[in-house]
């Protein structure tokens, strides 16, 4: 997906209606009604830099749940309840690893990246 076709695709997912000029990252984190959030405009402000810094926690958790799931799933016995648990925590930070990857594909793309990363793209089912 070309660079114009993915600010579309985040203007419709987003419901901008207006033009905007810049950047868009999609942020670590959703609004109130569970929508996606993006920050339109140059990266290095303070909206960004926290970003970052919840992107690093995000991706720090993943690797704490996934050792702690290699751990748990090495050999002892585990009940039903201990793996929903482990699933539901698995999810969770399935589900932020894939958002923090989708930002900085897209990121990487606008950037200029390699041809390979200009075809990232954003679909409400993730990248494409």
């Amino acid at each position: 997906m070309e660079v114009d076709d993915m600010h579309h695709a985040i203007d419709k997912l987003s419901g901008v209606t207006e033009e905007h000029h810049g950047p868009v990252r999609l942020l670590p984190w959703s609004g109130p009604d569970g929508k996606p959030c993006y920050l339109v405009g140059e990266s290095g402000g303070y909206v960004s830099r926290i970003a970052d810094e919840i992107e690093g926690v995000q991706l720090g958790m993943a690797d704490d749940i996934l050792g702690h799931a290699e751990d748990m799933l090495g050999g002892r016995q585990v009940t039903s309840r201990e793996l929903r648990f482990l699933a539901r925590g698995l999810a969770d930070a399935l589900r932020d690893v894939r958002r923090v990857a989708e930002s900085r594909g897209v990121r990487l793309a606008m950037s200029g990246g390699t041809s390979a990363t200009r075809t990232v793209g954003v679909s409400s089912s993730g990248i494409s």
